[in-house]
């Protein structure tokens, strides 16, 4: 593979680790293949330059942008690992499910006898949130360009009348 298609996977799966927060779905979305995802992703994650270029990617969206962040991971992100486990036969280690991405799970009950019960966050709240959201930030952008122009209007006024 060559070095511009590795560095152009390692920016995809970091870019996508970042706003998913899921290891195996970053790597999958940026090519690997869902067998060798996690372990795909896991070896970039222990890369200097992936770790530098994360550090730099949450900095960028620090902030109001966590809860973007959240929201699009509500809204977008994979239930597999959530229906893994509910059709475990048996519960696995500890270890295994600390790797699991459970981030849209809003409760998971055990039900004797019946198997697990799973209720995931609502993501049509989660993208009605996150468009309220982005609308609000390009309305601030507009507001704040219509102010700009206005203010240099009156100093161009001012300035004109001395």
């Amino acid at each position: 593979m060559s070095d511009h298609i590795q560095n152009s996977m390692r920016k995809s799966f970091c870019l996508w680790y970042v706003l998913l927060g899921s290891v195996p779905e970053a790597a999958v979305h940026a090519g690997a293949d869902r067998e060798n995802a996690f372990a795909f992703g896991m070896q970039l994650l222990k890369k200097p330059a992936c770790k530098k270029y994360i550090a730099e990617l949450r900095a960028a969206l620090a902030d109001e942008n966590n809860v973007i962040t959240g929201l699009r991971r509500l809204a977008f992100g994979s239930c597999n690992d959530a229906i893994y486990l509910a059709f475990a036969e048996e519960l696995p280690p500890p270890s295994v499910i600390a790797s699991l991405d459970l981030f849209n799970v809003a409760e998971i009950k055990r039900i004797k006898d019946k198997g697990v019960e799973i209720k995931f966050a609502d993501r049509m709240k989660a993208l009605e949130k996150l468009s309220e959201l982005e609308n609000s930030f390009s309305d601030n952008a507009r507001a704040e360009s219509l102010i700009g122009a206005l203010t240099a209007s009156a100093e161009e006024s001012a300035a004109d009348g001395d």
